[in-house]
């Protein structure tokens, strides 16, 4: 199995980005995701700039994979889906079906981020034809269900065509708004943001009366309140097919996570270490998301 970095899902300055990058290009990874995924008005870097350091990082030998927004609203963010398409080589990760259809219109091969709905093997197969090389798996699946979609695709005789990968750590990406919820928050209008998601790298906690975590709040996008870990279960994903593990990143050092990891995935982790408070695993085991089972 290869270890992947999804695309950073917060909005952090372009100093906070390069200096990210810089250490990520001498990480464990094998995979790097780059681009902006949730919001056109997050620029720090401009597309052009994405692809350059996607050279940059593809020269220091890493896979990189430009990744593109996964709610698209108006013209000018298909005139740049359209123009990271057109990188000249680079693997794109498309994440909603336009994506997808410019890709696949242009004969090239694409993975489908997770925000694109794939539940069974028979839309796997109409995607593969369209040109599907990887497939990241919805987060709320669970393990179970992950293993009859592969177990099927392996019995239509398409399973060794593609790879399977699994958002493993992060806060899950679960829904998308035309609302800014952050800038909501803040009682600024979305088209006036003032661009308040740089206060919260990584994003803004939610909780109930109660004070239960409940979900993080990353501008249109809500993510789970916790942490979703799922170091424990690299090896149940190498017996179930799975090609691809993917931590997302988060602010802070992240090589010591993702030198656990890499040992997980290589079979050298002595013990695995147990789900800490603030984290949860619960739709890879079929329960609600944020329990821990």
């Amino acid at each position: 199995m290869q270890l992947s970095i999804g695309s950073i899902l917060y909005y952090w300055p372009r100093e906070t980005l390069h200096d990210f990058y810089e250490r990520m290009s001498a990480s464990p990874a094998d995979i790097i995701y780059l681009g902006e995924t949730v919001c056109s008005k997050r620029r720090e870097l401009k597309t052009d700039e994405w692809i350059e350091l996607a050279r940059q990082l593809s020269a220091k030998g890493k896979q990189v994979v430009l990744s593109t927004l996964a709610l698209l609203e108006a013209e000018s963010e298909m005139k740049t889906l359209r123009k990271i398409c057109d990188n000249d080589g680079l693997l794109v990760e498309a994440n909603d079906m336009a994506g997808v259809q410019v890709l696949s219109a242009k004969g090239l091969p694409f993975v489908a981020g997770s925000s694109v709905n794939i539940y069974n093997a028979a839309t796997l197969k109409v995607l593969h034809k369209q040109g599907l090389k990887r497939w990241v798996m919805p987060v709320e699946l669970s393990a179970d269900t992950l293993q009859k979609i592969l177990q099927e695709a392996a019995r239509q005789g398409f399973a060794d065509a593609i790879e399977t990968e699994v958002f493993a750590y992060g806060h899950l990406p679960l829904a998308f708004s035309a609302r800014c919820f952050t800038a909501r928050s803040r009682n600024l209008p979305k088209d006036d943001c003032r661009f308040v998601c740089l206060d919260y790298p990584d994003g803004l906690a939610m909780r109930s009366q109660e004070q239960q975590s409940v979900f993080t709040i990353n501008g249109i996008q809500t993510m789970s309140g916790d942490i979703y870990n799922l170091l424990g279960e690299v090896g149940r994903m190498e017996a179930i097919g799975v090609d691809v593990v993917r931590v997302s990143p988060c602010s802070g050092d992240m090589m010591p996570l993702l030198q656990q990891y890499r040992d997980a995935i290589d079979g050298k982790a002595q013990q695995i270490p147990a789900i800490a408070d603030g984290e949860c695993n619960g739709y890879w085991f079929g329960e609600p998301g944020m329990l821990t089972a």
